[in-house]
């Protein structure tokens, strides 16, 4: 491995071997619902609370993509996974079940591309054959703990995203074939003062902004280098900002980018307003959709970056502004 600036160039590039995402019925029902592992029509899953079928859409998505791999759970070396509630605990409890050695993160929504990017760490330098990168997000329990209570039954502003009910998980493996993961770039904490809890997307544009920026300067790439720009859940409102401030900066990204939360949800027809949101957004859309059309060389190579806003419902209510933050993994077919 090499390092230039906030980028690290891997020698020995892993693979991404599987992949799996599970969702709920309204995902299932967006442009791309027929491309999930599994869709579930009631996202309590037989569960007692939204927080256990959270734990359980990340168990049953980590074995569907070791099955898909063609391995056994004691195969894979480390779980690098997180979700947005509190103390991560829906991924703590999966871990549990799933008895594998863990590694729990907190990046908000940009946690998927956090968890690709140390599990390819760990396997490119040799400390892990295999790793697996997981991520979830469920919208009920996420209204719960970051706005009102479903019952309350608040209306949500034009800007506001839809956070996906969903999980995804990539193996990420030396051994074995598929798409191969070249480079990695982490992000800086951004924080250019937003404090609207209801426009996500402006929070974290600008963090994807320096990140892209960043990846660009390191590489020596331009956009053009890639065929798709996928981040993870800016929206609508996001995405325009990110195109803005790219242009900006000397980058014209608007050809080839596309966004996770944009991709999942058809926001007319379904009500998301400014599109999909939550860790699951850019899991379940990268594990279920992306990494098949990389795996089927459909598509030639991707610059995925997942897109997170830190706050916490303390800092919020506290009036505090909202960091966000980017991480980009660069995959070739």
């Amino acid at each position: 491995m090499k390092k230039s600036g906030q980028t690290i160039f891997l020698k020995n590039k892993p693979k991404i071997i599987a992949s799996a995402a599970i969702v709920g019925a309204k995902e299932g029902q967006g442009p791309i619902g027929n491309c999930f592992d599994r869709v579930l029509d009631d996202v309590l899953w037989g569960e007692e609370s939204w927080e256990k079928a959270e734990s359980k859409f990340l168990t049953e998505t980590a074995k569907t993509a070791i099955e898909k791999a063609g391995i056994t759970p004691n195969k894979i070396d480390f779980m690098f996974g997180g979700d947005l509630l509190n103390q991560c605990i829906s991924t703590n409890y999966a871990a549990r079940t799933l008895n594998i050695p863990f590694f729990g993160l907190y990046g908000a929504c940009s946690t998927m591309s956090l968890s690709m990017l140390l599990s390819a760490i760990t396997v490119s330098s040799g400390a892990a054959k295999t790793c697996a990168a997981i991520t979830s997000s469920h919208f009920c329990s996420a209204e719960k703990q970051f706005r009102f209570p479903l019952e309350y039954g608040g209306q949500r502003t034009p800007t506001a995203q839809w956070t996906v009910t969903g999980s995804g998980c990539a193996i990420i493996s030396s051994e074995g074939e598929g798409p191969e993961i070249k480079e990695l770039t982490a992000g800086k904490v951004t924080d250019l003062g937003v404090t609207d809890l209801n426009n996500m997307g402006a929070a974290m544009a600008p963090a994807a902004a320096d990140t892209l920026c960043a990846h660009f300067m390191d590489t020596k790439k331009t956009p053009d280098d890639y065929e798709l720009i996928l981040t993870g859940d800016l929206g609508q409102v996001g995405s325009e900002l990110l195109i803005e401030l790219m242009k900006e900066n000397g980058f014209d990204i608007s050809r080839n980018h596309n966004d996770c939360g944009n991709l999942i949800f058809d926001s007319e027809s379904q009500d998301t307003h400014a599109g999909g949101s939550g860790c699951g957004c850019s899991a379940s859309v990268f594990c279920g959709y992306i990494a098949p059309l990389l795996a089927k060389k459909r598509i030639k190579n991707v610059l995925f970056m997942a897109t997170g806003a830190l706050m916490s419902p303390t800092s919020v209510q506290q009036g505090e502004s909202i960091p966000g933050i980017a991480h980009a993994v660069s995959i070739d077919a």
